[in-house]
């Protein structure tokens, strides 16, 4: 008996209960949701009858929210797995120079020019990884390397071969094109036209469009981002490479002792938001109709808050999708919100400031709860 009970209160020590309050405080995506709640009550009272919440409205910072959760889902998955990328915004810019080139400039078709310019990302992501792994420095100093050397190649190539720095004409060569929809098109008109007819949906008054609905489908911006977000969450929590990214960002010699293939998920992940910013990048040139050598600008920062307000560690192994599409949700809603609501649109910074701020705060208070430092 007295040796029986000493290995019970050992396992006894070892099995701690956490109350329900404590484990909903320990949720990544908590400052996400606070966040989301305060923002939205505070335009709700201040910008209700602005039309930030008609047809048009609800689209135009859905669609800016849905720019931001693209490349956030890649950024996320990559933060919890310990790495960093500053490369995001330049790989934006030169993902839509590359597309604008290959069609408009070299004459090939719209779906060869995208799916080049995918493969070329994909692989710059891949070298981006290799050499953080291979030379073990940060990949904050390895990324700043390939933001400035994307954004070199993205002004140089226009400037050498078509003497300017903005090439349009894209929609014209994508007409007909059977994968430009994909990225530039819109989902279900038919059912946006019945919207319009019912009421659900707010419809032109006068004009050549009128009787017509203001919203007249749901852009594939916003589908690719609920796609991503959706993938990003059940890669993360249902599968066992899920469990390999939280191993490679919490600890990586012990992950590496475990059998965790540490560089190989660090390589994916850096190729993933690759991928992300690509995506990005295609839905804006085929928006747009055109590519720019400025596309892009402080999009990996913005990327980084996103995440970080949506409760992912910097120190990596702690995070969650849907905390980081939380975040970018909030980044659409207030920079667009301050526009209905009145308010001088150079405050949008100071807003955003002040709620990463209280995300970093809100973070470390949750970090010490999970290691329990004090």
């Amino acid at each position: 008996m007295s040796e029986t009970q000493p290995t019970a209160a050992m396992a006894d020590e070892r099995i701690k209960q956490r109350s329900r309050l404590r484990e909903a405080m320990i949720r990544p995506e908590l400052g996400g949701i606070v966040g989301t709640i305060a923002v939205f009550t505070f335009f709700m009272l201040f910008a209700f009858d602005s039309g930030m919440f008609n047809s048009q409205g609800i689209m135009n910072w859905s669609q800016v929210s849905a720019q931001f959760m693209i490349i956030a889902v890649g950024a996320c998955l990559l933060m919890i797995a310990g790495e960093f990328d500053l490369s995001v915004g330049s790989m934006i810019g030169f993902a839509g120079m590359m597309i604008a080139i290959f069609s408009v400039t070299l004459g090939w078709p719209v779906w060869m020019s995208i799916l080049i310019t995918f493969a070329i990302c994909i692989a710059l992501g891949a070298v981006n990884g290799f050499i953080v792994i291979r030379t073990g420095l940060p990949s904050f100093i390895v990324t700043l390397a390939f933001l400035f050397i994307l954004r070199g190649f993205t002004i140089y190539f226009p400037q050498t071969i078509e003497r300017k720095t903005i090439i349009g004409g894209i929609k014209d060569v994508a007409e007909g094109d059977w994968l430009a929809p994909v990225f530039g098109g819109k989902l279900f008109p038919g059912l946006f036209n019945w919207f319009g007819e019912i009421g659900i949906v707010d419809t032109f008054e006068r004009g050549t469009r009128a009787g017509q609905p203001v919203v007249d489908g749901l852009p594939m911006l916003i589908v690719w981002a609920l796609l991503l977000v959706v993938f990003g969450h059940v890669l993360l929590t249902k599968t066992r490479f899920g469990n390999w990214i939280y191993a490679a960002g919490g600890d990586a010699e012990a992950a590496r002792n475990s059998g965790v293939p540490v560089a190989r998920v660090k390589i994916l992940m850096f190729m993933f938001t690759a991928f992300c910013a690509t995506v990005f990048a295609t839905c804006q040139v085929m928006e747009f109709g055109s590519a720019g050598a400025d596309r892009g600008l402080l999009k990996e920062f913005e990327a980084i808050i996103a995440v970080v307000i949506g409760g992912a560690l910097l120190t990596g192994g702690y995070g969650s999708v849907i905390g980081a599409a939380l975040g970018a949700l909030i980044f659409g809603v207030v920079q667009q919100g301050l526009f209905f609501a009145g308010v001088e649109s150079s405050l949008f910074r100071v807003f955003l400031g002040v709620i990463l701020l209280g995300a970093v705060i809100l973070n470390t208070y949750i970090r010490r709860i999970i290691t329990g430092e004090k």
